[in-house]
């Protein structure tokens, strides 16, 4: 029976209808339309902005610089936005080893079961943890997230508290997951927007799932089965990376969106919204605000500093470096503004050790110091020894040289 539902639905994707709307409502089928008109822009976006959504914040992936928040910390169900943190354990379980994207996920008769968003898996059905992963990805499949979560885990519950501990290590302060899928209106499913965008910034950083959270349309089984992605900023927007929508009659439209131009990313997380269209409405302006007004600069001086005078050591001097090459997040209208100001030791004592501070970068805007930083020894350099003394002061005597 479901390998019929399957092929009527890969049909109706096909042809333009069903999937190719949104299909969240944990059973994610959002059955309100959004216009293609509402991801447009006409303009920058300056000066103080306002969204819709009762929980929002705006963050800058490189440096977690959080540019607009509204009741950032109060604590709400994220539905299937929930599944960032299934992807990122999945994705780091790839890259530490344990799995492999090839290797085949068996799927158990719970795993079978989920309802809502689904890629409608059978029990005993075999797939690969590539198609798995796109279809938790990309069509928020309930049943690939819990037959993943038993895969690495062997059991849903095992896995929570993998999800629980990860939020721990990152510091999600406000987080306590329940299940894998956000599938369930279960009281104490608790996040905020804030802890939903420092996820989403952990799993960004692993630029390959990209390749997956990109992905507007697709297909599973040999073909047979098409997925269409819920988000529609992945069509829509320019420069949309992902991120992972979400619904529930209890958590109402969230999204953790995800958008890069111009080597700026940014992540746009909205709870709680009305609509499909509100939320989408509501990422949008946040990510355009950022993009608009917002630039990464490095700290980097524009000249090579110059080694500094090493006395008594078996080096003649040593190299400064920073002790932090992170860009700097700024103002558009400050970026031409800015300058490095390089202090620096005149000379050093041996012995030196790397990561000692011999001066400071100061990065300033407009007079304004946006950021101090130390600059630091590249290299160790030793200290002479009584005798290295004794054979320079001789080679010195000798030959006129050291």
């Amino acid at each position: 029976m479901k390998k019929i539902i399957c092929f009527i639905l890969t049909i109706l994707l096909l042809s333009g209808n069903a999937f190719a709307s949104e299909a969240e409502y944990d059973f994610e089928t959002d059955s309100g339309d959004v216009s293609a008109a509402i991801f447009e822009e006409s303009e920058a976006v300056t000066g103080e902005i306002s969204v819709s959504a009762p929980s929002a914040i705006l963050m800058e992936k490189e440096t977690g610089t959080v540019i607009f928040e509204k009741e950032a910390d109060k604590l709400m169900q994220p539905a299937s936005v929930t599944k960032v943190m299934t992807i990122l354990l999945i994705v780091e379980a790839v890259e530490n080893g344990t799995i492999t994207l090839d290797d085949t996920v068996t799927v158990s008769a719970y795993a079978a079961s989920m309802g809502g968003s689904q890629v409608f898996l059978e029990e005993g059905e075999s797939m690969t943890v590539r198609d798995m992963l796109k279809s938790i990805v990309v069509s928020s499949a309930n049943d690939a997230a819990v037959a993943m979560a038993e895969h690495l885990a062997g059991a849903e519950s095992a896995f929570v508290s993998m999800m629980n501990n990860r939020a721990s290590e990152l510091g999600m302060e406000n987080t306590t997951f329940c299940n894998c899928t956000g599938l369930l209106d279960q009281a104490e499913h608790l996040t905020t927007a804030r802890d939903i965008a420092i996820m989403s910034r952990e799993l960004i950083r692993h630029d390959w799932i990209k390749e997956y959270t990109t992905i507007w349309m697709d297909t599973i089984r040999n073909g047979e089965f098409g997925l269409s992605n819920t988000n529609k900023l992945v069509r829509y927007y320019e420069g949309a990376t992902g991120l992972k929508t979400g619904f529930t009659s209890t958590a109402m439209y969230c999204l953790s969106a995800t958008a890069e131009r111009e080597g700026v990313e940014f992540i746009a997380v909205v709870m709680g919204c009305e609509t499909s269209t509100d939320r989408f409405e509501s990422a949008k302006t946040l990510l355009s605000y950022g993009f608009s007004n917002f630039s990464l600069v490095s700290p980097t001086p524009d000249e090579v500093m110059m080694p500094v005078p090493v006395d008594m050591g078996k080096a003649d001097t040593v190299q400064p470096e920073l002790s932090a090459s992170e860009k700097l997040l700024v103002a558009k209208a400050q970026v031409s503004q800015i300058t490095r100001e390089v202090e620096l030791c005149d000379r050093v004592k041996a012995p030196v050790s790397e990561g000692d501070v011999l001066g400071k970068l100061t990065v300033k805007a407009e007079g304004e110091t946006l950021v101090e930083m130390p600059i630091v020894a590249g290299h160790s350099v030793e200290r002479l020894s009584l005798g290295d003394v004794f054979l320079s002061l001789v080679n010195e005597f000798l030959f006129g040289k050291c």
